[in-house]
């Protein structure tokens, strides 16, 4: 309870709109001052005549909307720099991990991944009144964007409170999803698709706003995951809520293929072929069981191996009964070992089909599978809180999803070799479902892991472990599930008498990137803004902290290469040169450069390489080594920074 004076006369327009609200709460709208009234409607609701106004139309608004698209579409100078002391095996992995604004890395990732990722899912704030949203301010000081991670002054906060009395309480959530949705969505293959959890707060928006970004044709499911040993933390004065959402949206409806589950009654099949083990295992169905409508072409005499007559039986239905095979399909049945004639249990003729686990009544060899149900009912997150307690990290998340859940969820979509991205990664669960379905398969999944190091509490239980902020803890996740799969996959081998040749290939390391700010000075980027007496100043157009490593990555993000590919240093020539992923790219950022190194570096003949300006001897031997390569590596496009 408040105990303090306010010390000030009511405000009258509130408790106005309040009762205006309690009327008719269809024309109370949100604006960039808060809760107001929309005249318009409420002039409606007052006449029995159509009031001209405002033109309808079908579509979600809120205020800071058009502020959202421009979030979405201006340009960053941003930049990622490479954290080795973090990663585990930076040269060999495929897997990523990034530290910093997801807004800022969505748009650094669109050319190095656009139309390249699988599958996208991102477990964002909920909007619950007391969750955190991102608050997305691009009129920040150059100085205060170096300093971007967790909770800041009102200046600077990357991170605010929104609770249920902010008169944008769904327009803030709203312009915090939007930008990056639309981003992301460039990223997804043709036939990808992104999976979205969420809670009843937002779940009708999210609806809307993803019918607009992706087209509202590309709806695909709305699934119920039914988190029945869940906490108490979803209950309301009402109801007992013990379920969330998952928002499944398509690239392209047309092109998107879920993968089926394992069928339910997968035990019946129990009967085998040793000639036909291709078939999988069978059980016997009879060929005149089923409601069919009854077609004469149909009802035909089966012979049987004594040379009796058997025929389609009504089952004292008093219909007419036909088989469920044509005859030429039964003889066919018959040649290709399909159908079995023999006596039941009462002696009796019968012909029956066989039903083959791997194998469809065509002959095709296949996968049987069945349609996902709308309902996931077969995980908790009593089972994320069990297996972080496994890995000593129990108390540092509260609401962290189950590994299983995700599993599913990537079981539904992505094959062996294909790449997910999470850019509200949070505890690392993701990253955790794919090595463990990696580890189960053998897959060579690959992810991206994308997290704001929002600080911990100083009085946390994560904080007092000396993790600082949440990317600390994702990263030691991963680290700590790494070794629990592989301790697992040795201890199954030994059991299994296969120790001896075991072998494991499977990439469980990941590399560490983190975001800041260009790499270049900021002349670079606004010459306008200098003089020639500053330009002076700048002697180096590269900040003095900067390393080869920084400058390569920064040019894979321009050039659009992924950064999971691999970098090889070596010397050519007494120069250090960065080579990505072969002859794709040659960076070399020494000194000196001249036509030796220009006629050594053409015999490699990469694709593309990168020099610093000022790197090169003179200006006569930067225009040398231009032509040289053009004449002895002619493929070999030539850039500078």
């Amino acid at each position: 309870m408040n105990d303090k004076l306010d010390l000030q006369s009511s405000d009258f327009t509130s408790l106005n709109i309040e009762k205006i609200a309690a009327l008719f709460p269809n024309c109370v709208t949100e604006t960039a001052e808060g809760k107001k009234i929309d005249f318009d409607l409420l002039k409606q609701e007052l006449s029995t005549e159509i009031v001209e106004g405002n033109k309808e139309r079908y579509r979600l608004e809120w205020p800071g909307k058009r502020e959202s698209i421009v979030a979405a579409n201006l340009p960053t100078t941003k930049t990622l720099r490479p954290v080795r002391e973090d990663s585990v095996d930076f040269d060999t992995t495929e897997n990523i991990y990034i530290e910093g604004d997801n807004l800022e890395v969505l748009k650094l990732l669109q050319e190095s991944y656009l139309n390249k990722i699988k599958m996208i899912y991102i477990d964002p704030p909920y909007n619950t009144g007391n969750d955190f949203v991102y608050k997305d301010n691009f009129a920040k000081a150059g100085e205060e964007e170096l300093f971007e991670s967790g909770q800041k002054d009102e200046y600077n906060q990357r991170l605010v409170a929104n609770p249920e009395t902010n008169g944008r309480y769904h327009s803030d959530w709203l312009s915090m999803m939007y930008p990056r949705l639309k981003l992301a969505r460039n990223l997804l293959t043709e036939d990808g698709v992104i999976f979205i959890s969420i809670d009843d707060n937002e779940v009708h928006n999210l609806r809307k706003m993803c019918d607009e970004i992706f087209g509202d044709g590309n709806f695909v499911a709305d699934l119920i995951w039914s988190n029945k040993e869940g906490g108490g933390s979803s209950d309301t004065k009402y109801f007992r809520i013990k379920h969330e959402h998952i928002i499944c949206i398509s690239r392209n409806l047309e092109l998107t293929n879920i993968i089926g589950t394992s069928i339910n009654n997968e035990d019946r099949y129990k009967s085998t072929d040793d000639h036909l083990n291709e078939r999988g295992p069978y059980y016997l169905q009879k060929l005149g069981m089923g409601s069919i409508q009854y077609s004469e072409s149909l009802d035909y005499p089966i012979k049987t191996p004594d040379g009796s007559t058997v025929y389609p039986k009504d089952n004292n239905s008093g219909k007419q009964a036909c088989w469920r095979w044509s005859k030429p399909k039964l003889e066919w049945g018959i040649g290709n070992d399909f159908v079995v004639i023999k006596k039941d249990s009462k002696d009796i003729w019968t012909v029956y089909t066989k039903q083959y686990l791997n194998c469809d009544n065509e002959g095709n060899i296949i996968s049987r599978t069945q349609r996902p149900f709308g309902v996931i009912d077969s995980f908790s997150s009593t089972q994320a809180s069990k297996l972080l307690d496994s890995l000593e990290l129990g108390n540092y998340f509260s609401y962290a999803k189950p590994p299983e859940l995700i599993s599913y969820l990537i079981d539904r979509i992505i094959n062996k070799n294909d790449s997910i991205l999470d850019f509200f990664s949070g505890s690392a669960t993701t990253a955790h479902s794919v090595m463990q379905l990696n580890a189960e398969d053998g897959g060579n999944r690959k992810y991206i892991m994308v997290q704001l190091p929002e600080v911990t509490d100083e009085k946390s239980e994560a904080y007092k472990a000396g993790y600082k902020n949440i990317c600390e803890i994702g990263k030691e996740r991963i680290r700590r599930a790494a070794n629990k799969i592989k301790e697992e996959k040795i201890e199954t081998a030994k059991k299994d008498g296969l120790f001896a040749d075991f072998k494991d290939e499977q990439d469980y390391v990941f590399r560490v990137y983190r975001l800041d700010s260009s790499n270049m000075q900021d002349v670079y980027y606004k010459p306008q803004d200098y003089n020639q007496g500053t330009l002076d100043l700048f002697a180096d157009n590269v900040k003095e902290d900067r390393t080869a490593e920084d400058l390569v990555t920064q040019i894979m993000l321009d050039w659009g290469l992924p950064l999971s590919l691999p970098i090889e240093r070596k010397t050519i020539s007494g120069k250090e040169v960065y080579a990505v992923a072969g002859d794709s790219l040659y960076c070399c950022f020494d000194d000196g450069i001249d036509e030796d190194f220009a006629k050594a570096i053409a015999q490699e003949k990469p694709l593309r390489i990168v020099f610093r300006d000022r790197g090169f001897k003179d200006d006569t031997a930067k225009e040398n080594v231009k032509q040289l390569l053009k004449q002895l590596s002619g493929g070999t496009e030539m850039r500078v920074i």
